[in-house]
């Protein structure tokens, strides 16, 4: 009785660290003056469709537009399966998206509702396809972080270079941070990678797709991890 009671307690106690996430807080900027603000949470493994994924959660909400993304990824690569956005944008409108990345077919299949009307897209693209966070988490954990570095980055409708540039002091709410700076090429996404173990995105600019808009962390904490729907 005394082996199997502490058995459970250690099953249990493990448990709230396998459940546990990472949410990242932003301010979202534009021409240095705050427009809104956003949550990127890691949120670890979930079954999702009889998968078992990796999911990113994105939330931007600030004036005149809010934006959500379930990005389930493959675990390990963070590579998107499928991505759940649900947007209110004042040029864009109100409406949800569902991608699905057929990479084995080569095709990401987009499904846009909005308006009351349903369209239905098919993207041509050969080989692995990344999502901007999802990149971002898998060069966190598996980067080299070396001065110099180029990497691919493949995205639905463009494919970029992304270069590590150099390692540089970033002040960010009066505490200055030793940070790594990288940029793709041709210039669309800026990231700054604390130079510290978890190596957290302290600024993203770029990955909004409103133009010139800087995300800037303003917290960072643990928490207990979204569930699957």
């Amino acid at each position: 009785m005394l082996k199997r009671f502490l058995f459970l307690l250690i099953v249990f106690s493990l448990l709230p660290l396998a459940a546990r996430a990472e949410t990242i807080t932003y301010d979202i900027k534009k021409w240095g003056m705050k427009v809104g603000q956003a949550a990127l949470t890691f949120g670890g493994e979930v079954d999702f469709e009889g998968r078992h994924l990796a999911l990113i959660v994105f939330k931007a909400d600030g004036f005149n537009f809010y934006d959500e993304e379930k990005i389930y990824t493959e675990p390990g690569t963070f590579r998107p399966v499928v991505v759940l956005r649900d947007f209110d944008l004042n040029v864009f409108g109100k409406g949800k998206i569902r991608e699905e990345y057929l990479t084995g077919e080569g095709k990401i299949k987009v499904i846009k509702e909005s308006g009351g009307k349903k369209e239905e897209q098919v993207l041509q693209k050969q080989g692995p396809v990344d999502n901007i966070y999802g990149f971002i988490q898998r060069y966190r954990k598996e980067g080299s972080f070396k001065i110099g570095d180029v990497l691919d980055l493949h995205l639905p409708t463009k494919d970029l270079k992304i270069k590590m540039m150099r390692q540089l002091k970033l002040t960010i709410s009066g505490k200055i941070f030793d940070a790594f700076y990288m940029h793709s090429i041709p210039a669309q996404y800026q990231i700054w990678f604390d130079a510290g173990p978890g190596k957290l995105p302290l600024k993203i600019s770029g990955a909004i797709g409103l133009a010139n808009t800087v995300m800037v962390m303003t917290g960072h904490s643990p928490s207990e991890a979204p569930s699957s729907h």
